[in-house]
């Protein structure tokens, strides 16, 4: 059963992916949030490929809290860079660029990704 959050979620998600795609050059930086953590993933959409990912599971830290998410944002933008990637697209899925959402963007533009 879906609800209406999840199904407004859904079609935001849908218009902005219409919209956006990842290339090689300049892949889409993807966010998932949960209720236990937060990802985020560069995705070339050209073949299909998930190029670097971070969470807060895989570094270890507890929760969806704003500080967890802004170290999330850095060290996907410090994967980025050992792999030569330095301009992405970013992809909020849907959630609103505000809270955790904002906060990984301004971890991943503090640690060099320009979008």
């Amino acid at each position: 059963m879906s609800s209406v959050k999840t199904d407004r979620r859904q079609k935001i998600k849908w218009s902005i992916r219409s919209k956006v795609s990842g290339t090689p050059e300049r892949p889409r930086l993807s966010v998932f949030r949960s209720n236990t953590a937060i990802y985020a993933q560069l995705i070339d959409d050209t073949q299909g490929v998930t190029l670097a990912s971070a969470s807060t599971t895989g570094l270890g830290l507890k929760g969806v809290k704003v500080d967890n998410s802004k170290e999330v944002g850095k060290k996907i933008a410090e994967i980025a860079s050992e792999k030569g990637i330095e301009a992405c697209v970013f992809d909020r899925n849907g959630y609103l660029y505000h809270g955790n959402i904002k906060a990984l963007a301004d971890g991943a533009r503090e640690g060099g990704l320009k979008f």
